[in-house]
């Protein structure tokens, strides 16, 4: 099989991840607890900043064109314009910062930190560009006040987001161990 298409099938598969994880949701509030992000960060790490990003501009198109792959099994472009809009086209800033810093702070034999420290590094940033996108846009639909709208989008998330960046960081060693087998060496971008 073509590089290419080994590519563009780990995206769709990555994008299919995102389908299935974000309805699981926790209704919470104004913004719910979504599986999303670890798909998310997942994506991210093992396809890099391009191919992550694709693979979620996929999930965000399959979400307005009507499929229920938003959180709770929404869907439309609704979704995007409403308060949790932000966190939705979020989704690409986190794929694409993570995947562009985990490349540079992991890149090959001139690896700046540990693949472990990288990971974890790279998805706090991504992380906190998700949420300031997300909560920006929470706070100019909702009208919302900044301290009500931190305690409403940031903190519930943070123990979550935690978990997770470490179970992120436990499977991205041994699937891309899988991949590199199957890629038989190639890298992911």
């Amino acid at each position: 099989m073509k590089q290419k298409t080994k590519q563009m099938a780990l995206c769709a598969l990555c994008a299919a991840l995102t389908c299935v994880m974000a309805p699981l949701s926790l209704p919470i509030g104004q913004v719910p607890i979504s599986l999303a992000t670890f798909a998310v960060m997942l994506s991210a790490a093992l396809l890099g900043p391009k191919l992550g990003a694709l693979s979620q501009a996929v999930y965000l198109l399959l979400g307005c064109i009507g499929i229920p792959v938003f959180a709770g099994f929404n869907s439309g472009f609704a979704c995007i314009v409403g308060p949790t809009g932000g966190y939705l086209l979020g989704y690409l800033v986190l794929a694409a910062a993570e995947g562009l810093l985990y490349r540079i702070l992991n890149g090959g034999k001139q690896a700046l930190l540990k693949k472990s420290a990288a990971l974890v590094i790279s998805m706090l940033v991504g992380t906190a560009a998700l949420y300031t996108l997300g909560t920006c846009w929470f706070i100019l639909v909702t009208h919302t006040p900044l301290p009500a709208a931190m305690m409403t989008c940031v903190v519930p998330f943070l123990p979550g987001d935690a978990v997770k960046i470490a179970a992120v960081t436990v499977l991205v060693p041994q699937l891309e161990r899988a991949l590199g087998r199957l890629n038989h060496g190639c890298p992911a971008e």
